[in-house]
C-alpha cells in the first residue's frame, strides 16, 4: 500500500515478532501426585507428544529463575541461526512453510503456458519469472531509470520535485509518510493521514544518537557507493549533502515512543488550514501529482514534524533534492530487489548486514516469493487457502474466540480498579469486536495492474501505482468491512482500532501456535493467547482510546484512565530495567501496547482455559499439569534466536519487547504461574504479590 509521493505508514497493530524430559530430570512435578495419562490420541500433534517440544527442557536451569530459558534452553543453546536470518523462532519455522507452499503456487501458475493476458496465472507467473531472473535484470542495468531519471534532471523548482515525489506514475522518495484509513473520529468515512518520512535509515535515533554513529558511518559510504555505482559525477559531495538532508529531516521527527500516542496524532485540518501550518510546502503541486486534488481534509499525525519538513524543503536547494531523488530511487529499486546485482549487494551489506548482522543474502527465488506476496498477495492467498487451511481449523478458532471475549465480559466485573461507568462502556466495545479468521471473504481485483515478463523494475514500479491507487480510491466511498491489511499466508495477526476487529490470517494457524491434535492447555496457551493479546490491544495504552464503533474519544471516567495509568507505568517500570545487550534497554514507552497485549492477552487464555474445563480438573500429562502445560506453550512460541544487530535494531525500532521478556516479563506478573511451578522468594523473577500487575 506504499504511494511513490508518500511512504506508507503501518495503519494496523501487529503482534508477531515479526516469531521427552520428565518430571524427575528438572520439570516440575505435578501437584498432588496424580496419575498421568501416557495415552497417545488417535492422530498425534506436530510438536513433542502432547504439543510442546519438551526436549528442550534446560533442568539446569530454574523455571522461577529464567522460565523463557527453561522451557527451549536447549533449543536455544544449540541452535545456529541460518546465515539467511537475523533472527530464527517459532514465526520464521512458518514462515519458511508458507513461503515454500507459495512457491509451489506460483511455479504451478507460472507453468500454464496457456495462460491468457491478464489472468492471474500470467500475472503471478510473469512477475515472479521476472524477478528471478537475474540476468535480463543485470543485462538492463539502469536503463529502465532512464525515464525517471530525466524527470528528474527536469526539475528546476521546489514544484517541480513535488511533482515527481507525487505521481504514483513517476515516483520518488517520501518526504512524508501517508495512507488512506477510516477517520479515528468520524469512523463511517476515509480520510488521507500526513505525517513525517523521508529517512533512508530506521528512525530519528540513528542519525541523532552516539551509540548508534557506527550505523550513520556505515549509511554514508553506503549512499556514495551507490552513487558511484550509478556513475553520477561529484558521488561524495553528493552523498554528503543527501546525508545532511536526511539528518535534517530527523530533528524534527518525532521520537518513536511519542508517535504510538493516537491523542497526539490525530490533528484534522483542512487544505486550507495546512497551507497556512506549512506553507513552505508546495502542496498544490504534492496533491495534483498524487491524484489527491479533490481532497480538502487531513489528518495530520506528526504536526511539528509536518511543518519543519515543509520549511526544510523550502530552504534545500533544488539541485540537493535532484540527487535525493536519484539516490532513493536506487535505494528504493534495489530494495525491492530489481536493479543489477552490484546494487543489490550493496544494498543488502547495509540493510541487511550492517543493521541486521545478517551474513548471507536469501536465495532469488525466496525473495521472488517475497516479492510476488508483496503486489499480489491475495491472487496467491485465494489459492494458499484452498489447499492449505482446513475449515475444520476456522471453525475451532471461532469456538477460541468465543470463550476469550467470553473470559474477558467475566473479567471486566471484577476488576477492583475501574468504575461501573467505565465497565458498562468495556462491555460495549468487547460486544462489538469482530473476528476474522484465515481469509477475507471479498479479494482484490487486480485487473488494473499491467504485469511483463522480462520487466522487473516495470513490474515493480506499476505495481507501487496500483496500490496507491487501490487506496486513493477508497476516499469517498463506503466503508469496506471485508477489507484485509494482511494475506492469508502471513504469519502474524492485527488489531484494527478503528474497525474494532481481530484478524488471524491462515498462514498462523498452525504449530506452535494452534493444533487441532494438541493438548487443549497448549492451544489455550498458544493461539488462545495470541487471540487474547489482539482483543487486549482494543483495551491498552492507545487502543482504548477507541469505543466499540472506533470512534477515538475518551470514553473513560478520569479516575478510571488515572488508576489505569498508574497501572501501565508499573508494568513499564518492570519492562525499563531490562537490557538485552549494554547500552541497549528496552524502551517500555515505545513497547507499552505489546506488553500490555502479552500480559492481558495471557491473562485472558489462562481465565479462558479454566472455562473451557467447565470446572473439571485438567489431566496430568507426562508429569505436566495443565496449568504448567499452559505456561510452556506461551514460553514455546517466542522461543527466538537474535543476532546482536538484529537485537539493537529491534529495541530501537520495534513496538514489541525482546523474545525473553515476552515470556519472562509476562508470568512473573501472573499468580498462577507462581503456583504452577512453585515459584518463591528464593528465585530471579520472583515479584511480590504486591508488585505483580494485573490489568486485564
Amino acid at each position: 500500500m506504499k504511494s511513490q509521493f508518500f511512504k506508507s505508514a503501518a495503519v494496523i497493530a501487529l503482534a508477531g515478532v515479526g516469531l521427552v524430559a520428565c518430571a524427575d530430570d528438572g520439570a516440575s512435578p505435578a501437584a498432588g501426585g496424580e496419575k498421568a495419562v501416557t495415552e497417545a490420541s488417535a492422530a498425534a500433534p506436530e510438536l513433542g507428544a502432547w504439543g510442546v517440544e519438551t526436549d528442550y527442557i534446560d533442568p539446569s536451569v530454574a523455571a522461577g529463575d529464567d522460565f523463557y530459558t527453561h522451557v527451549s534452553g536447549k533449543w536455544l543453546d544449540t541452535f545456529k541461526i541460518p546465515d539467511e536470518f537475523s533472527s530464527y523462532g517459532s514465526f520464521t519455522v512458518l514462515f519458511e512453510r508458507s513461503e515454500k507452499r507459495v512457491r509451489e503456487i506460483i511455479e504451478s501458475l507460472a507453468a500454464a503456458t496457456d495462460a491468457a493476458a491478464g489472468s492471474t496465472e500470467q500475472k503471478v507467473g510473469d512477475y515472479f519469472a521476472a524477478f528471478t531472473d537475474v540476468d535480463a535484470i543485470d543485462a538492463a542495468g539502469l536503463t529502465p531509470l532512464t525515464d525517471d531519471f530525466a524527470a528528474i534532471d527536469a526539475a528546476e523548482t521546489h514544484a517541480d520535485i513535488a511533482n515527481f515525489m507525487g505521481s504514483p506514475d513517476t515516483g520518488g522518495q517520501a518526504v512524508f509518510s501517508a495512507f488512506v484509513n477510516v477517520d479515528s473520529k468520524q469512523p463511517d468515512r476515509y480520510i488521507m493521514y500526513i505525517g513525517q518520512g523521508g529517512l533512508g535509515m530506521p528512525n530519528r535515533t540513528y542519525y541523532l544518537e552516539e551509540k548508534l554513529a557506527d550505523k550513520a558511518a556505515a549509511y554514508k559510504v553506503y549512499i556514495e557507493k551507490m552513487l558511484t555505482l550509478a556513475n553520477i559525477d561529484g558521488a561524495a559531495d553528493k552523498a554528503a549533502a543527501i546525508y545532511a538532508v536526511e539528518e535534517e529531516l530527523a530533528r524534527v521527527h518525532w521520537e518513536p515512543a511519542k508517535r504510538r500516542n493516537r491523542d497526539l496524532t490525530y490533528n484534522l485540518k483542512s487544505l486550507d488550514e495546512l497551507k497556512a501550518y506549512a506553507p513552505e510546502a508546495p502542496w498544490d503541486a504534492f496533491f495534483a501529482a498524487a491524484e489527491l486534488g479533490d481532497e480538502t481534509e487531513f489528518v495530520i499525525r506528526e504536526d511539528d514534524a509536518v511543518a519543519g519538513t515543509a520549511k526544510i524543503i523550502a530552504q534545500t536547494p533544488v539541485s540537493v533534492w535532484r540527487d535525493y531523488l536519484k539516490f532513493h530511487k536506487l535505494r528504493n529499486a534495489s530494495r525491492a530487489g530489481v536493479l543489477p546485482t552490484a546494487f543489490d549487494e550493496a544494498t543488502f551489506t547495509f540493510y541487511g548486514t550492517e543493521l541486521r548482522g545478517t551474513p548471507k543474502q536469501r536465495e532469488r527465488w525466496k525473495r521472488g516469493v517475497g516479492a510476488v506476496n508483496n503486489a499480489l498477495g491475495e491472487a496467491v492467498g485465494q489459492i494458499y487457502v484452498d489447499r492449505f487451511f482446513p475449515e475444520s481449523s476456522k471453525a475451532k478458532m471461532d469456538d477460541l474466540v468465543v470463550n476469550l471475549r467470553r473470559a474477558l465480559d467475566e473479567r471486566l466485573d471484577t476488576l477492583p480498579w475501574m468504575g461501573e461507568a467505565t465497565k458498562v462502556e468495556a462491555h460495549q466495545k468487547l460486544e462489538k469486536f469482530t473476528p476474522k479468521i484465515g481469509y477475507p471473504t471479498k479479494w482484490k481485483d487486480y485487473s488494473a495492474l499491467d504485469v511483463r515478463r522480462g520487466d522487473a523494475y516495470g513490474n515493480n514500479k506499476r505495481a507501487n501505482a496500483w496500490a496507491w491507487r487501490d487506496q486513493v480510491g477508497k476516499l469517498g466511498g463506503p466503508i469496506d468491512r471485508t477489507e484485509w491489511f494482511m494475506t492469508p499466508q502471513t504469519v502474524n495477526a492485527y488489531y484494527s482500532p478503528t474497525r474494532n476487529e481481530i484478524v488471524f490470517p491462515a498462514a498462523i494457524l498452525q504449530a506452535p501456535f494452534f493444533d487441532p491434535e494438541a493438548d487443549p492447555a497448549v492451544n489455550y496457551g498458544g493461539i488462545g493467547a495470541v487471540i487474547g493479546h489482539e482483543i487486549g490491544h482494543g483495551f491498552d495504552d492507545q487502543g482504548r482510546k477507541s469505543d466499540g464503533d472506533g470512534v477515538l474519544r475518551d470514553w473513560w471516567t478520569e479516575e478510571d484512565a488515572e488508576n489505569f495509568g498508574k497501572l501501565a507505568a508499573a508494568l513499564g517500570g518492570q519492562y525499563g530495567e531490562y537490557e538485552p545487550l549494554p547500552g541497549f534497554t528496552v524502551k517500555p514507552q515505545l513497547t507499552m501496547g505489546e506488553n500490555i497485549g502479552d500480559l492481558g492477552g495471557l491473562a485472558m487464555a489462562y481465565h479462558a482455559y479454566k472455562l473451557s474445563l467447565d470446572g473439571k480438573e485438567a489431566p496430568v500429562i507426562d508429569g505436566f499439569t495443565g496449568d504448567q502445560r499452559f505456561f510452556m506453550a506461551w514460553a514455546q512460541v517466542w522461543k527466538r534466536v537474535v543476532r546482536d544487530e538484529a537485537l539493537k535494531n529491534q529495541i530501537e525500532t520495534d513496538p514489541h519487547s525482546p523474545a525473553q521478556f515476552r515470556v519472562n516479563g509476562v508470568v512473573r506478573n501472573m499468580d498462577a504461574w507462581y503456583e504452577a511451578f512453585n515459584v518463591t522468594e528464593e528465585n530471579d523473577l520472583y515479584l511480590a504479590p504486591d508488585e505483580r500487575v494485573q490489568i486485564w
